[in-house]
């Protein structure tokens, strides 16, 4: 088979930490979208190569962007899957891996982005995106983790008990690097439910903390804590107007505040119902 994978640099650069931000099949806020903006947009960035994105993009889910001049067609914007040397402005170096998720053969990609990492010497693989849950806006946003090992279960936080849920690549390639033996952790902010389709800075930050926290990659964000601040001021403005809406927050900040531990754990069928929630209104 056609190596899935063409390298573009004249090497396979170093790096210790491999992101894994495509574009995720839920990203409640548009949390992880905004934490990738952040990185390419703050760190000094290079293209390492591309994968295959003429056969692992199904391009009516997914069409280009046709550029139209006076009615003539300039060009088109394809989906790209692209692998990115980063160095954030300490000069802690990363591979990033951005673009579209994969519509096929997730099992092949993430195996072949394993074999990647470890040519690159990548120690941790961490992935992230952002899913509705019920907590308070008016709360710090929390990151949840699904990990290869109890140990960074821990280290981040995690939904105890167990859970069916379905899966993104996000998974697929947490999994090929469990059986690799490469130890990966997805990063999951938590996104007020009622908020879960419009842009959530906060959540963002969430992830760039815990980023930073665990890999030592850091960024400046301070616009992106301004943004956040003011989309709280502005969220307190409306609630304070809607008397359900302050009898709502004011249930989820007493089940938030009575949970033990530093962050918030809903049930997982209060999860469950969130996400199915979220999912169905995406495809409305």
């Amino acid at each position: 088979m056609t190596d899935l994978f063409r390298l573009d640099s004249p090497d396979l650069p170093r790096a210790p930490v491999l992101i894994c931000a495509v574009e995720s099949w839920i990203d409640a806020g548009l949390a992880a979208a905004r934490a990738r903006t952040q990185l390419l947009e703050s760190c000094d960035i290079s293209l390492v190569g591309h994968f295959d994105a003429e056969t692992l993009v199904d391009h009516q889910a997914r069409r280009p962007v046709l550029h139209l001049v006076d009615g003539v067609n300039s060009g088109l914007d394809w989906p790209e899957i692209v692998l990115q040397l980063g160095s954030d402005p300490e000069g802690r170096r990363f591979l990033l891996l951005t673009g579209a998720e994969p519509d096929r053969m997730w099992r092949s990609v993430s195996r072949r982005v394993v074999e990647l990492a470890r040519q690159a010497g990548v120690r941790q693989v961490l992935t992230v995106g952002a899913y509705p849950a019920p907590v308070p806006h008016t709360r710090p946003a929390k990151v949840v983790a699904t990990a290869t090992s109890q140990e960074q279960a821990d280290r981040v936080g995690f939904v105890p008990g167990r859970l069916e849920v379905p899966a993104g690549f996000n998974a697929a390639l947490e999994a090929a690097c469990a059986t690799d033996g490469l130890a990966a952790c997805g990063l999951w902010a938590q996104v007020p439910h009622y908020l879960a389709n419009l842009p959530y800075p906060a959540a963002a930050l969430a992830l760039l903390d815990q980023i930073a926290a665990l890999t030592g990659v850091s960024v400046d964000a301070a616009v992106l804590r301004q943004q956040a601040a003011e989309a709280g001021a502005r969220l307190d403005e409306l609630v304070a107007g809607n008397p359900e809406h302050l009898a709502m927050v004011a249930q989820l900040e007493r089940s938030y505040d009575e949970q033990p531990g530093t962050f918030a754990v809903p049930s997982g069928d209060e999860l469950a119902a969130e996400v199915e929630r979220f999912l169905r209104n995406q495809d409305d």
